[in-house]
């Protein structure tokens, strides 16, 4: 296992959800913002689905936390 999950695992999980925040929503935005000309949706609103969608992995997250 490498050292990064290992780091991520021993965070409390309140900063795991900030991370996994900081880390995805920009990459989230950024993503739908510019593909979404080429699916024919301004911009904006594709940034929008870009955070909709960024927002799966941190969800994901959530549901480990609270089965465990």
């Amino acid at each position: 296992m490498s050292l990064l999950p290992r780091w991520f695992d021993a965070q409390p999980f309140e900063r795991q959800v900030v991370l996994f925040a900081l880390v995805f929503d920009p990459i989230g935005f950024a993503a739908g913002y510019l593909l979404a000309p080429e699916f024919g949706v301004e911009p904006i609103l594709g940034g929008v689905y870009g955070l909709v969608a960024a927002s799966l992995p941190l969800s994901l997250l959530v549901m480990r936390e609270a089965s465990a």
